[in-house]
């Protein structure tokens, strides 16, 4: 799919003004604090699709002035990861989210965020970080670490109404939840659907990493965890946990983590109950490693 499909042509084509230090944001958000207008920030970092444009759509509807931030989070990435092959293309983005509705962007360098001597960091202890991807085998809690402080310096920053987030890093979106309410920040967090190319596979600029032929076997992980919410429905959880292993070993992947975890406290669940439910799937598809979900309330499936 094509990200200038969610451009508003009617809007201008100049890029948004990339804004380079915290004072420069401050100050270009002192007359919107001024007049009281709803703020809308939509954090990202970079390399921007569909699933990026459609968080600055909707905050553009709901917001007077929206805020996107363009950063590679340093903190985030552990030793080995893509930190410095992270596709980047800083002018599209500007560009891209300029018709997408974002006012303003704040891209700032790495310097300017985190001070050489920094010292302090933003967590999420317990369960929530330290499974999935906070498993100490995969990406570890250091990641989310860096991501809860990365956010939580956003908002002091931004001091935004509303933040938008995508449903594909379910997790993290528990995790950013958390931090909200346990630090009493007055935003409310709005987490938004996957967006998904035509054949399924969700979007993430990591999907630029994927071969032809990575590309094509990656679409196992949708296929899976459609079949995951079908059987699911139709009869259990179990059922539908296997109906998805049957589809992931059919592309040949073997998944990081195949898992139904509630959707709120990240516990293991084997069977419906009364809450919704997140089955969630990473694998490493050739050059990139991906991840996927999908939400099962329970309302519509057998308990």
């Amino acid at each position: 799919m094509n990200p200038d499909l969610l451009v508003d042509n009617s809007r201008p084509t100049v890029a948004a003004p990339a804004l380079r230090t915290k004072a420069e944001l401050r100050a270009a958000l002192e007359p919107a604090r001024r007049q009281g207008l709803r703020i809308g920030l939509v954090p990202t970092m970079g390399y921007l699709h569909e699933g990026h444009l459609s968080l600055i759509v909707a905050a553009r509807d709901e917001c007077d002035l929206v805020v996107m931030s363009l950063f590679v989070n340093p903190t985030q990435f552990g030793p080995g990861e893509d930190l410095d092959r992270y596709p980047r293309d800083e002018e599209r983005d500007l560009r891209l989210a300029a018709g997408a509705g974002a006012d303003l962007v704040f891209a700032p360098p790495a310097e300017e965020v985190y001070a050489p001597d920094s010292s302090t960091a933003v967590e999420v202890t317990g369960s929530l970080i330290s499974v999935l991807d906070g498993d100490a085998a995969r990406r570890g809690p250091e990641h989310f670490r860096g991501v809860t402080t990365v956010v939580a310096k956003l908002f002091n920053l931004v001091g935004p109404d509303v933040a938008y987030f995508g449903q594909k890093d379910a997790q993290q979106a528990v995790v950013i939840r958390r931090m909200v309410r346990d630090l009493d920040f007055p935003v409310r967090v709005e987490v938004l659907p996957t967006v998904r190319e035509p054949d399924g596979l969700a979007m993430s600029s990591r999907n630029a990493y994927l071969e032809p032929s990575d590309r094509e076997r990656a679409t196992a992980l949708s296929r899976a965890l459609a079949a995951a919410e079908r059987e699911a429905r139709a009869g259990s959880l179990a059922d539908g946990l296997e109906a998805a292993r049957a589809a992931r070993a059919a592309a040949a992947i073997a998944p990081e983590y195949l898992e139904a975890r509630d959707a709120e406290t990240l516990d293991p669940v084997e069977r419906f109950a009364d809450r919704p439910v997140l089955v969630l799937v990473a694998a490493r598809v050739g050059a990139a490693r991906l991840i996927d979900n999908v939400l099962i309330h329970p309302d519509k499936s057998d308990t």
